[in-house]
């Protein structure tokens, strides 16, 4: 009886490590746990933006990869630009910006 309790919990283990594995994230995709997070911080930043009078939120698109936010759409002017990126960069999980934001 021991001897399948200890079988058990090796095979517990194992299949634990495996799936944990399975979950991580690589340079180029994300795992579950990094996908969730980056849902947030693009929510998030998307509210900031909302948040702020002077920006047009309906223009700027958010997208978030590994904590870094690309910011793309057109708006009316360098300010603009200038304002949703200084935004963007204030909200919490934010590791960069990449500003693709083009005027109109």
């Amino acid at each position: 009886m021991k001897q399948v309790s200890k079988y058990l919990s090796a095979v517990f283990i194992a299949v634990t490590l495996v799936s944990a594995a399975g979950c991580a994230g690589t340079r180029t995709s994300e795992g579950t746990a990094e996908y969730v997070d980056d849902s947030v911080i693009t929510g998030k930043v998307k509210l900031a933006i909302l948040n702020e009078p002077t920006l047009k939120s309906a223009e700027i698109n958010v997208e978030t990869f590994k904590g870094v936010v690309q910011l793309s759409g057109f708006v009316n002017s360098r300010a603009d630009i200038d304002k949703a990126v200084a935004v963007t960069r204030g909200v919490a999980g934010v590791k960069s910006v990449k500003n693709d934001m083009r005027l109109k």
